[in-house]
């Protein structure tokens, strides 16, 4: 793996020098763009807009428009903005994880001890995990400023991106069912339902099943073999109107199956 962050974390007065490195890796397949009529490959090219000629990526600069004329920024500008969030994690304080709700999760990375920092490392590692708490930051990555929390998960320190407040839209432009719009019956048969449903979760156990399935039907298209058509599949937009009878007929499937 190779580090896309080199600075440290601030605990306190102490320093803990870090490297981050992403978490995860796409598990979809690797599929070129290609000309339908040669299988050519289509490039992308970074081309000047007035000229037509293609830009070497050094040769790229970043800058921001005001009143028709843009103000380029160097390495040193993002600097500038705040040197010490684009070299240090500082932890602003700590929380229990459950008070974060999920939608504001975002990327996870790994965080590996530089030199001299094992000793650091370890004790902020084994402090998070024996007070169930998450150590809340903001750091600036790829001239970004993030907000992120610091958990342990086996022996690594985790940095996991996670949203701002105002990234996340408001619900109200959606058309929602009212609160409490089900009946006491009702509710009691759907949790009789997830409790039959409830196991203990394992991630062992989900695997990405439609790209291995895509990969199959690749292998066998290689080999001269046609792929069946696919079944027409429609959207159902009104379901029976007893959700009575289809809670139970789904609480005696289950049964079925378990016998």
């Amino acid at each position: 793996m190779r580090a896309i962050w080199t600075g440290s974390i601030s605990f306190g007065l102490i320093n803990i020098p870090v490297k981050i490195f992403s978490a995860v890796q796409e598990s979809n397949l690797d599929l070129d763009m290609l000309d339908a009529k040669d299988h050519s490959h289509i490039l992308f090219k970074r081309v000047n807009e007035s000229t037509g000629k293609e830009v070497n990526y050094g040769n790229i600069v970043k800058g921001y428009k005001i009143e028709d004329k843009y103000v380029i920024l160097e390495d040193e500008d993002f600097e500038a903005a705040d040197a010490i969030k684009t070299k240090t994690i500082d932890i602003e304080s700590f929380v229990l994880e459950k008070e974060i709700e999920s939608i504001y999760y975002e990327q996870p990375y790994y965080l590996e001890p530089d030199k001299g920092a094992m000793k650091a490392y370890a004790l902020l590692r084994d402090a998070l995990a024996a007070s169930g708490k998450v150590g809340v930051t903001r750091f600036v990555l790829r001239s970004k400023e993030s907000l992120a929390i610091l958990k342990p998960y086996k022996n690594v320190i985790v940095l996991n991106r996670i949203r701002f407040e105002q990234e996340i839209r408001n619900t109200a432009e959606l058309k929602l069912p009212p609160a409490s719009s089900t009946s006491a019956k009702e509710m009691d048969m759907a949790e009789k339902l997830i409790e039959q449903l409830t196991e203990k979760f394992d991630i062992s156990a989900f695997k990405d099943e439609y790209t291995a399935k895509l990969l199959d039907i690749i292998k066998k298209k290689a080999k001269g073999k046609v792929s069946k058509k696919a079944p027409d599949l429609k959207v159902v937009h009104k379901q029976s109107d007893d959700l009575m009878e289809m809670l139970k007929a789904s609480l005696e499937t289950k049964k079925k199956k378990s016998s």
